[in-house]
């Protein structure tokens, strides 16, 4: 069984069931969850909207945070995010997540030069989007979402903030809740970009 903490709209958790794999969802996003359920396939999956401190009781073999989900968990539920997926864990069970390298310094490529985009949309005409960073405090990089809709000037924003934390603060965090930091790797679609970090829920000692 797999646990997909932060699975959005589900495109991971769908792939997986997909396979046949027993899959459970979770996201505090009412919305985002009621979309997976909607989508062909849903009905394979078991979804949660919450987050990970108040999950049922399970025994899963992996758990996974993809499309940089780790990021956006605030910085005061990071550790009980952590937690809840090393008790949701089977001894010997693992969490592989990604999350930006700081050094790369991704948010000095959101800008509207660079993001600016129009999309055609059946039914509701051309949509303008782009993203333009609003704050840089530290590790914590906030950043604002535009849609401008053609058809009659609408415009909507979206703000979000991400935590950009180093490997070494990462790998410590996990070793902090019983983790044991198995692999650090690059991802292999944005190689360089990303670090991806396979961890282990350890077996109990065997007794003497």
């Amino acid at each position: 069984m797999v646990l997909d903490i932060g699975c959005g709209t589900g495109v991971f958790a769908l792939l997986l069931a997909d396979r046949g794999i027993e899959v459970v969802g979770v996201d505090p996003a009412r919305a985002s969850v009621d979309v997976a359920r909607a989508k062909p396939g849903g009905d394979r999956v078991r979804w949660i909207h919450g987050d990970a401190s108040a999950l049922p009781p399970l025994r899963v073999d992996l758990v996974t945070m993809t499309a940089n989900a780790a990021q956006e968990i605030d910085p005061g539920d990071w550790q009980v995010t952590l937690r809840g997926a090393y008790e949701a864990l089977r001894p010997g069970g693992h969490l592989v997540f990604e999350t930006r390298d700081p050094a790369r310094r991704a948010w000095e490529g959101w800008n509207r030069e660079r993001s600016h985009r129009v999309t055609e949309i059946p039914g509701v005409g051309p949509v303008e989007s782009w993203v333009e960073v609003t704050e840089v405090a530290g590790p914590l990089v906030s950043f604002r979402w535009t849609y401008v809709f053609g058809a009659d000037g609408q415009i909507l924003t979206s703000d979000s903030t991400l935590r950009f934390r180093e490997r070494q603060e990462t790998e410590a965090d996990l070793t902090a809740q019983g983790f044991v930091v198995r692999e650090v790797r690059d991802a292999p679609d944005r190689p360089g970009r990303e670090f991806v970090l396979i961890a282990r829920r350890p077996e109990p000692a065997p007794r003497r």
